[in-house]
């Protein structure tokens, strides 16, 4: 299956500790703000969560991280699920405060317990990786569990990822399947590739070119490279599309675009044979060049051959040379590793 991800929620969240116990009132400060602070100078955690909300976006208020987490903490002190869960953010990524994992999690914990879900997420996170806690993979899917039945796109496509791999739960690629689908139907281009994915494999589901290529289709839209190489490739081979090399290798041109190693290969190829791209022999060096300067073998040898016979290039035999001992290289210690 594809690479999982790790999303950590990005919470409207800087913190910084302040000795002093109130803010002070901004002389231009509108009478709404005005308002909603003394609510939050009254004790209510709701207005104390705002008014720290509004300081950290710079809203009604000017940008002040430093006030954010002081009204931050007074509403999470009082039990405020929300600022309990960015408190642990702040920690987690030591903006505004030190960097402190074990306290990331007390708060991440206190908000998980109360479901909220982009805490409950961001716990299984800190389990996952062994961050201020022990690595623990079934204490990480248990909290994705939480998250994803609330319906968190972000923890469903974690828990299929658990669940296609073996990691903290049985390995099921059916539940794999029916997580990544429900994150997919929430519009989740990686679960969408990764439905795309069983579905060319026919893993948890029937194989099904059809399917993996509209599920491909929706997550290329939305510009994750994988899903456009994969659908590009769909096209060359005519599988349940009409083969057309213009549309394979303008959605190639996309991910080769992003940098995805494969694409820029396989564009390289088209232009040297001129597949869906008029044949132009620079081009072809310019994409082998940018794949092969990351170590790719096959594109490294195709450089030492376009040097070797001056193709889309000076004729250099001492360049080819170079090229062709850095592909061997590479392909020796491929074998190696076997």
């Amino acid at each position: 299956m594809a690479p999982w991800r790790l999303i950590v929620f990005v919470a409207v969240l800087l913190v910084t500790e302040l000795a002093s116990a109130q803010t002070p009132t901004a002389p231009s400060e509108s009478n709404e703000v005005a308002a909603l602070r003394v609510q939050a100078n009254a004790g209510d955690a709701d207005s104390q969560f705002d008014l720290g909300l509004m300081y950290y976006l710079g809203k009604g208020v000017p940008e002040n991280y430093a006030h954010a987490v002081t009204w931050y903490r007074k509403a999470a002190d009082q039990g405020h699920a929300n600022a309990q869960g960015k408190l642990g953010y702040a920690y987690a990524n030591g903006e505004g405060v030190p960097q402190d994992d074990v306290q990331a999690v007390a708060w991440y914990h206190k908000a998980a317990d109360q479901r909220d879900a982009d805490a409950q997420f961001n716990l299984a996170v800190m389990y996952d990786n062994g961050w201020g806690v022990p690595q623990d993979n079934a204490q990480a899917a248990a909290w994705w569990r939480e998250a994803a039945d609330q319906g968190l796109a972000g923890a469903q496509f974690n828990l299929g990822f658990m669940y296609a791999n073996g990691r903290g739960l049985p390995q099921d690629d059916v539940q794999a399947v029916a997580w990544y689908r429900k994150a997919a139907d929430q519009g989740d281009a990686d679960a969408q590739f990764n439905l795309g994915y069983a579905y060319t494999n026919g893993e948890g589901v029937p194989q099904d070119d059809a399917q993996a290529v509209a599920w491909y289709r929706k997550a290329a839209d939305q510009g994750l490279a994988r899903a456009q190489f994969n659908l590009g490739n769909a096209y060359y081979l005519g599988e349940s599309v009409p083969q057309d090399d213009a549309q394979a290798a303008s959605w190639i041109q996309k991910a080769a675009n992003q940098g995805l190693g494969i694409a820029q290969f396989y564009l390289g190829n088209a232009y040297y044979i001129g597949q869906g791209v008029p044949q132009d022999n620079v081009q072809a060096v310019a994409w082998y060049r940018k794949v092969g300067d990351k170590g790719n073998a096959r594109a490294q040898f195709n450089l030492g051959f376009m040097y070797t016979n001056g193709e889309g290039v000076p004729q250099d035999n001492v360049e080819a040379l170079k090229w062709f001992n850095l592909a061997a290289f590479r392909a020796r210690n491929a074998v190696q590793q076997e």
